[in-house]
């Protein structure tokens, strides 16, 4: 039998952690026990662990699927660096390479196998001589058209449980609303799985929207007060990364552009540099970024508005996967908007995607905590202003709108929600449409009680009661809107609700200027000693130590080895190869 001890004992001394992060726990445990589970995870939450421990536990090969190579080569290094037996395949390997693989795969060497899932179908006969301990499925919103990123190859995935009947399947991502969560399960033929669903909320995030005038001039002066920072800037078009890049190189920062019309190589070679910080700043499309371990980004900037929020939320969580701040900035503009439309025009889910977008112009457009929008999207329900984005920052001016949200509420419930948002309001407004009229509409209670408040203001204030958790959208079922527990609570209990008043059209948003604070000295001492090992073991420099491993050495100042395994992820591995050079640089800066 597996306890806790012993799980605790295998995080301590592989990934030099003392205690599991919120959920972790859990799921290693579902695993362990021989349930499918499907996990829920924000990026840099630590979902990885939750399958690599259990391959360390469990006898057998740990098998991964896992979209891109990039993922699976930064997972694997970090792996070996933490002293776990693990390897890749996939299409890009020469064949005495994949060779090499296979023959560790069947001498039963390897804990953990990575591959694609386009080559997995090549794998399968070999499956059948060893003992496979778990299949887990990273990034599984890719196996759901109501996803962000769908790959059809993930589609075939559904054979697997069928053909392992006895393994447990453990799917996870960081990213999914409830329609993509259903979907994973079903596809994967997984119904009886134990779902875990972590929160969405990353506190170390800032958050940020502004009207998109100037762009360039103001990612200058944004740039300007966060030197030897890495970050990415994502753009709408090939053309745009490339004119932001040289635009950048020419007023002294350090950029490359990397989108699909690039070749392979120059992908990676782009990928690389970044990833082994030679390039602190990536210009980039949306092609970039997904699987990316780095742990050191400090900021993210979108260029242009995102099409959904899925994309902006695992997009904004390649910042500060160390746990330390990370700044996020979004520029917003209604030009976006309309290509963005274009761009879903003539596509086979074209409503769903419109809907989609729209919701995304509703978090730019959100006259209250950005934060709380976000984690309601996801169905979190959050009520505490967050502090820590440019609303909570700078807030406008609210008024009492408890009535004006219990007749929105009240209509909602007597339209059976059923109806989207503009039927809604088109009710609410008394309107003497067709569609109205025909569905008889104008008999219920609620029908022409706010006709004193104009069509796009009332539109405001509904968006704002979806930010506020109070309605939720139910995308893939035509966009009606539904009420939410909080909305009971405002129904039936009298909970207050304070609306934003709406700004004029000529009023505009003050820039915010975040300044970053210098690195300390000795902090900049120790990532000088991890990049010269880094280039030694021929590795990114976050493999060795994150960023707020350095930190964590940096306030305890270990002197012994026993003080050195204290620190935030040194293993013992870590502690024997690199913990004596570290503890050199400290004691030189304190003599």
């Amino acid at each position: 039998m597996i306890t806790a001890k012993t799980t605790l004992n295998l995080l301590k001394t592989h990934f030099g952690y003392s205690s599991f992060r919120p959920q972790q726990e859990s799921i290693i445990n579902d695993i362990l026990s021989g349930k499918d589970v499907m996990t829920i995870m924000p990026t840099g939450g630590g979902k990885s662990i939750c399958f690599q421990l259990p391959a360390l536990a469990l006898s057998g090969t740990t098998i991964v699927i896992s979209p891109l190579i990039a993922l699976m080569k930064d997972q694997v290094d970090s792996l070996l660096a933490n002293g776990i037996s693990a390897s890749y395949y996939n299409s890009s390997q020469e064949s005495y390479i994949q060779n090499e693989t296979l023959k560790k795969l069947q001498a039963g060497e390897l804990k953990l196998l990575y591959v694609a899932p386009e080559s997995l179908q090549n794998l399968i006969p070999h499956f059948a001589s060893i003992k496979i301990s778990l299949i887990a499925v990273d990034e599984a919103h890719c196996i759901s058209s109501w996803g962000h990123d769908f790959r059809p190859a993930y589609t075939k995935l559904g054979h697997l449980k069928k053909q392992f009947p006895n393994t447990s399947i453990a799917a996870f991502t960081a990213t999914a609303d409830s329609a993509t969560q259903q979907d994973i399960v079903t596809q994967l033929n997984i119904p009886e799985a134990e779902v875990h669903l972590s929160s969405f909320d990353r506190k170390n995030l800032y958050l940020e929207v502004r009207p998109g005038n100037n762009r360039i001039d103001q990612i200058l002066k944004y740039l300007d007060s966060r030197p030897d920072e890495s970050g990415i800037i994502y753009c709408l078009s090939r053309k745009s990364t490339e004119k932001l890049a040289s635009k950048l190189n020419s007023n002294g920062f350090k950029a490359k552009a990397y989108h699909a019309g690039l070749s392979a190589d120059e992908r990676s070679r782009i990928q690389e540099d970044f990833i082994n910080d030679r390039t602190p700043i990536i210009a980039a499309t949306i092609a970039f970024g997904m699987g990316i371990d780095k742990s050191n980004v400090r900021w993210v900037i979108h260029y242009n508005l995102p099409k959904n929020i899925e994309g902006y939320y695992q997009e904004i969580g390649r910042g500060g996967r160390d746990g330390l701040p990370a700044d996020n900035l979004l520029f917003y503009s209604y030009a976006d908007v309309v290509m963005l439309r274009k761009f879903a025009k003539g596509s086979s889910n074209e409503e769903y995607q419109i809907a989609k977008l729209e919701r995304m112009q509703q978090f730019a457009e959100a006259l209250s905590c950005r934060r709380i929008a976000l984690l309601n999207y996801f169905g979190e329900h959050f009520t505490e202003n967050c502090e820590n984005c440019d609303i909570c920052t700078s807030p406008p001016n609210y008024f009492d709108g408890t009535v004006l949200t219990k007749k929105v509420c009240s209509a909602v419930s007597r339209l059976d929600e059923q109806e989207a948002t503009g039927m809604v309001i088109d009710v609410l407004r008394g309107a003497q449409n067709a569609q109205v009229l025909e569905k008889g509409y104008q008999n219920i209670k609620t029908y022409g009680t706010v006709k004193d408040t104009s069509w796009v203001d009332l539109q405001q204030y509904v968006i704002q009661m979806i930010n506020q958790g109070i309605l939720e959208i139910r995308f893939h079922e035509n966009g009606r809107l539904v009420l939410t527990p909080l909305a009971n609570k405002v129904l039936f209990k009298d909970k207050k609700v304070q609306l934003a008043i709406l700004p004029k059209l000529e009023d505009k948003i003050e820039e915010k200027v975040i300044t970053s604070k210098a690195p300390s000295n000795l902090f900049q001492k120790l990532r000088e000693l991890r990049l010269v090992i880094a280039k030694e073991e021929k590795v990114p420099a976050y493999i060795i130590f994150s960023d707020a491993s350095l930190k964590d050495m940096e306030k305890k100042l270990p002197k012994s080895k026993a003080d050195f395994k204290q620190i935030q992820g040194a293993g013992k591995v870590k502690t024997d190869k690199y913990g004596s050079r570290f503890m050199g640089v400290i004691s030189r800066h304190q003599a």
